[in-house]
């Protein structure tokens, strides 16, 4: 079932992310492992498909960003 949500999330980043301004994509968007995480390290992290960008993707659809 993740496997599932994992590619309509990733979507919907991509298409949020590629909308934002580009001084909104340097704020922190979510905490991972104690670490802030900006739009664009997000954007780096999801789109090498990365542990990291998958929970990054997880905390964004629990939050309801994405």
């Amino acid at each position: 079932m993740i496997e599932v949500k994992q590619p309509k999330n990733k979507e919907r980043f991509l298409k949020i992310y590629a909308n934002l301004p580009l001084n909104i994509r340097r704020e922190i968007i979510c905490v991972v492992d104690d670490e802030p995480v900006t739009w664009n390290a997000s954007y780096l992290e999801i789109r090498n498909n990365t542990k990291i960008g998958e929970k990054i993707l997880t905390k964004l659809a629990d939050f309801e960003i994405i």
